[in-house]
């Protein structure tokens, strides 16, 4: 058997869980929603100026990093 380079092993180190791909693809949901709200045709209303941006920021700055940063309970160390 071959020898493991280093990036093999980090490759090898992350795990993900359904708990974390779920995440993810609420988070690729969630982006979808806020760019389709956000071209809207009221380009002055709330939904594109203020809610559009809220869902966007949620979804980049808190469901995307959890979704890498939470360690599931399935995953095999």
């Amino acid at each position: 058997m071959a020898k493991k380079t280093k990036t093999e092993e980090v490759i090898r180190g992350i795990h993900l869980g359904k708990k974390n791909i779920y995440l993810f693809l609420s988070g690729i949901a969630l982006l979808i929603i806020g760019y389709i709200l956000m071209a809207q045709p009221p380009v002055y209303g709330f939904v594109s100026l203020t809610l559009a941006p809220i869902i966007l920021v949620f979804a980049y700055l808190i469901v995307f990093p959890a979704a890498i940063l939470i360690k599931d309970s399935d995953t095999k160390k």
